[in-house]
This record gives structure tokens, sequence and C-alpha cells, in this order.
């Protein structure tokens, strides 16, 4: 799997982030961040251009250099980008040091999310943010079955994803104060599509 997830995996990653249907998500996650921002998974850059004022700078962290390589295509004049090639289970960040988090379609792969949430909640300054929008777990019993069936083989081919993570339940056990989150379909096949976005705030 060496040569696919070096090579083939980020050009992968960065053709299923183009989906147009993504973008009014982007634009509200996004928009709603401020300050110093740690975004996890930066992948190839693709939220790098809806970044505005009142954000200051991005720490930019991913695992995969090739990943890094790209997004440092898609810079902007006027936003400063610090890219950091580490992982979220641990950020080489000091403790309280970050005003928002960012993640996008990003809990559903990493290794040991758990320790990333709590690694993200040490990072975040007290009245600090946690934004987010992922794929995970759907409600209905016929779809779950389809993203539990699914999730061994989606794994091997898409870095890591899994279809059926309980994103709201992870955030809030990981020490998360759940502000607001929204939940349903976005167009497509119901096991790939249903998205929680929302904020939360360490507990």
């Amino acid at each position: 799997m060496g040569f696919y997830n070096d090579h083939i995996l980020p050009h992968v990653c960065d053709l299923a982030m183009r989906n147009k249907q993504l973008r009014p998500y982007r634009e509200r996650v996004i928009g709603a961040a401020e300050g110093r921002v740690l975004e996890i998974g930066i992948g190839s850059g693709r939220n790098l251009p809806f970044y505005r004022a009142p954000v200051q700078e991005v720490l930019a962290l991913e695992p995969s250099a090739k990943l890094i390589a790209m997004a440092q295509h898609t810079l902007h004049p006027g936003l400063q980008v610090n890219f950091i090639e580490a992982s979220a289970e641990a950020i080489p960040l000091d403790d309280r040091s970050v005003d928002t988090v960012v993640t996008t379609w990003t809990l559903c792969s990493i290794p040991e999310a758990a320790t990333a949430l709590s690694e993200m909640r040490r990072v975040l300054r007290l009245n600090g943010k946690l934004l987010f929008v992922e794929h995970g777990m759907a409600p209905d019993k016929n779809v779950r079955r389809w993203q539990d069936w699914l999730t061994p083989a989606w794994k091997r081919i898409g870095g890591g994803c899994h279809l059926n993570r309980p994103i709201r339940t992870m955030i809030e056990s990981g020490g998360f104060r759940i502000d607001r989150v929204e939940t349903g379909y976005m167009p497509g096949p119901k096991p790939m599509t249903f998205m929680y976005e929302g904020s939360a705030r360490p507990g």
C-alpha cells in the first residue's frame, strides 16, 4: 500500500474534495473561523481560498508531505499560512494557543480519533471553538448496515476513511460541548453522504 498511499491516494483525495456539492459547507464552516486557526488535515488545500478576516493565521496540519506540496499551490495573497507536517494525535503546539480548530471531512480517517480530539481540546483556548463538517454514521438502520458492510473495503481505498463513525458522540466524548449541530444527507449515495455540521467548545 506504500506506493498507493504516497502517490495515488493524494490525488484521489484531491479529486473527492473537488466535489462542488461541498462548497456551501466550506463557506459556512471556514467563514466562521477567526483569530489563530488550526486546520486539522489541510489535505490539498481546498479550504484555503475560503479564509478571510478576522482570521489572522492558519496553521495547516497535515501528515502527508505530498498533500502539503499540493496545498502550497492554492495559497492566495494576504493569508498567512504555516504548514505543519504532523499527526493530529500529537499536535506540536502549546496548550491554549489557538482560537479556532477546523476539521472538514477529516475525523473519518484519523486512526486514533479520540486522541486527536483530546489534542484539539488541549491546544484550544478556553473560549475557543471547534468548527466541523464531517460525514459519518447515518440515523437510518438500513443505511447504517451498508456503512458497516462497506467500511472495511472503503478504508483500504480511502486512506483509512470510515463511513460509520458517530461524529457527534465522538466530539462530545473528546471533552467538547456542542453549541450547534445540523445533520442531513447531501446529494449522492446515502452511505457516504450523511453530514454533521456545527461548532463546539471545550467542555
